[in-house]
């Protein structure tokens, strides 16, 4: 099975936005800034440090723009955020950041809860954000929500998942993001709508963004890896979840899948310690306790 795999994933640490803003107490922009640059320490190259959303939707994230301000630049280092919709593209141009994730929900139900519009018109929204990050010279991981299923409308048929893949791919996309935004994937299921994206996706790359509500996290990512993806969304801790999805939960650790890839010589680049230590210093200030397993006994 090892020769199957992927000699090296590439992480995308998504604590500082899926974990941050799942949480009611106000993190500091300065302690934020600590703990991103804690994770750049670590080996993280790759981070998602806000989204550029209306502040009364997501009061964790109304610093967005004070937080890109304070966060020193390195050439190595790619610095993302999430928008919704072309009022966010254009705050996060005038933040001046280089890579967004323009994201829409496969469920019509999740999309009116977690954006304020019908999945059409989400999607017809989302061209016209993909043509203003293109004009604005900015790198699209565009991605989808509830791809694998909703708390709500329950299985999302396959075929809207390929309808909007096809259309984020016409438009010039750097890279689809499938998102188990309910923790409802399976391995099945996994490898099921990853074999059908890979026949669209020509040589743009995939990422998959687990959450871990049914115990499953891993062992998706296992799946995926075995249809030879090599990009993973993970959150510190194993922060994160969707304020509009009931009982939601979070996704998988950073910790705990660094600790998996390496078991299976899976290189990252990632210490594992220096992770934790950002992850003790993130419960400390929300005085509880996150569902990673590594940072808890190293």
């Amino acid at each position: 099975m090892k020769k199957k795999l992927p000699s090296k994933v590439t992480l995308v640490e998504v604590g500082p936005r899926d974990g941050f803003q799942f949480e009611k107490k106000i993190m500091p922009t300065a302690l934020k800034k600590e703990i991103i640059l804690g994770l750049i320490k670590a080996g993280l190259k790759n981070i998602q440090v806000t989204s550029f959303v209306h502040p009364t939707k997501v009061p964790q994230m109304a610093d967005a723009e004070s937080l890109m301000a304070c966060l020193p630049k390195y050439e190595d280092v790619n610095y993302s955020a999430l928008v919704l919709n072309t009022k966010g593209i254009e705050r996060a141009h005038a933040a001046k950041v280089k890579t967004v994730e323009i994201s829409i929900s496969a469920s019509d139900t999740h999309s009116r809860k977690n954006a304020g519009v019908s999945f059409e018109k989400a999607l017809a929204q989302s061209r016209r954000m993909i043509l203003k990050a293109k004009q604005n010279k900015m790198k699209i991981r565009a991605g989808l929500q509830c791809a694998f299923g909703c708390a709500y409308e329950g299985p999302i048929a396959p075929e809207r998942v390929i309808k909007v893949f096809t259309e984020f791919l016409s438009l010039g996309c750097d890279m689809l993001a499938l998102a188990d935004t309910t923790g409802m994937a399976d391995p099945n299921a996994v490898k099921k709508h990853i074999t059908q994206l890979l026949k669209i996706s020509g040589n743009v790359p995939i990422a998959l963004h687990f959450h871990d509500t049914r115990g499953l996290g891993l062992v998706n990512l296992m799946a995926a890896l075995e249809c030879g993806i090599s990009h993973f969304d993970t959150a510190l801790a194993g922060m994160g979840g969707c304020p509009f999805v009931p009982k939601a939960s979070g996704n998988i650790s950073t910790e705990d899948t660094v600790f998996l890839l390496k078991s299976l010589e899976i290189e990252t680049g990632i210490d594992i310690l220096q992770v934790s230590a950002c992850s003790k210093k993130v419960e400390q200030f929300f005085a509880k306790t996150f569902p990673g397993k590594l940072h808890q006994i190293i």
